[in-house]
């Protein structure tokens, strides 16, 4: 299996940006998840890794070898689209043996076999080895793209948002299995997604990116409890995170018709800052220091997000369960102090310590 490091990789298309400087280091055997929105510069990043484009600046680095110049064929990487890319005249099998039988492997046909039904049970495929794939549903065809890469057994996984066109269930079902079948097979993975439920349930680390740039890399835990920037804050997370403009004054931090009024200690005095409260650490409670009323509720079983209204700003609240609360109604709610987020009015991560509520 390989490390994968990228050096200040930059790529133009005409007069188009599509990276700037970017550079990643990724462990042998991580799983690694590039976020981002719609032209990011994500699909970009696997394909120059993949030697399908040529960087304009920059280096490439396969453990501690230079692939600059290394042909696409010869860098032994997988690359799983988000079309399936089948052939749908040939049988599953047939199209698991394709890569198989290229002029630069040695395969013998005892070797293709086991290597096919090896995938084909990982991917619980087995049953549909002999089917057509223009017959296939939109889940089993993912399968067997995602079956094509593993049977060759390469350093590299590459994934192009492979999820994508599946239904919500099946997107849930086959990340637990790639998640699974990456560990098991022991490969360097690198998956694109524009999917923050993607991002944070599959990946051992991760980097967000925006026009071509990288904003921040961490762990899952890392991007969601200390978002670098308000760009990031706002990209993950669902519910999205209520971000509202404060003023400083007497060393608190006020909205601006004092509907809400958090301690600043630790802050530097700043004319305006912006306050961040994930939907989570807002609590509906007959105890709360703060009033709003309810104008919205969303029920979703296991909890309910509850929109509310203070006098200058709305909020988002996440209740257990289903919520019993009235539209209309005016409720009490707390704020989890320890775990605000703090921001320049240009969207900067602020650190802050001791701050309480």
């Amino acid at each position: 299996m390989s490390r994968i490091r990228l050096e200040t990789i930059s790529k133009t298309f005409g007069e188009e940006l599509a990276l700037s400087k970017v550079s990643l280091d990724i462990q042998d055997n991580e799983f690694f998840v590039l976020l981002g929105p719609t032209g990011a510069g994500k699909t970009t990043t696997l394909r120059v890794i993949a030697g399908l484009e040529k960087q304009d600046a920059g280096h490439v680095y396969f453990d501690e070898s230079l692939v600059d110049s290394i042909p696409p064929a010869d860098r032994d990487t997988a690359f799983v689209f988000q079309q399936y890319s089948l052939y749908p005249n040939m049988t599953v099998y047939e199209n698991l043996a394709f890569p198989l039988k290229s002029p630069l492997r040695n395969f013998d046909a005892a070797d293709i076999d086991r290597r096919i039904k090896d995938a084909a049970e990982k991917l619980r495929i087995t049953h549909l080895l002999e089917r057509k794939t223009a017959r296939l549903s939109g889940g089993e065809m993912q399968r067997v793209s995602i079956g094509r890469a593993i049977v060759r057994k390469p350093r590299v996984f590459l994934m192009d948002e492979p999820l994508s066109n599946l239904d919500a269930k099946l997107r849930e079902s086959l990340r637990v299995e790639l998640k699974h079948l990456q560990k098991t097979q022991e490969v360097t993975t690198l998956f694109v997604t524009h999917d923050q439920i993607e991002a944070l349930t599959m990946a051992d680390r991760l980097a967000v990116l925006n026009n071509g740039k990288i904003i921040q890399i961490g762990s899952p835990d890392d991007i969601y409890d200390r978002p670098a920037s308000t760009f990031v804050a706002q990209l993950v997370g669902t519910p999205r995170i209520n971000l509202f403009e404060t003023e400083f004054a007497g060393g608190k931090l006020h909205s601006l018709k004092n509907a809400l009024e958090f301690d600043a200690t630790g802050l530097e005095p700043a004319s305006k800052t912006l306050v961040g409260i994930r939907p989570e650490d807002i609590s509906i409670s007959a105890q709360g220091t703060f009033h709003a009323k309810v104008v919205l509720k969303e029920p979703l079983g296991v909890e309910t997000i509850v929109h509310l209204q203070t006098e200058d700003n709305k909020l988002l609240a996440i209740v257990p369960g289903i919520s019993h609360h009235q539209i209309g109604e005016t409720v009490k709610f707390e704020v989890n102090s320890d775990r605000l987020h703090f921001f320049t009015t240009e969207g900067e991560r602020i650190e802050a310590k001791g701050v309480a509520a």
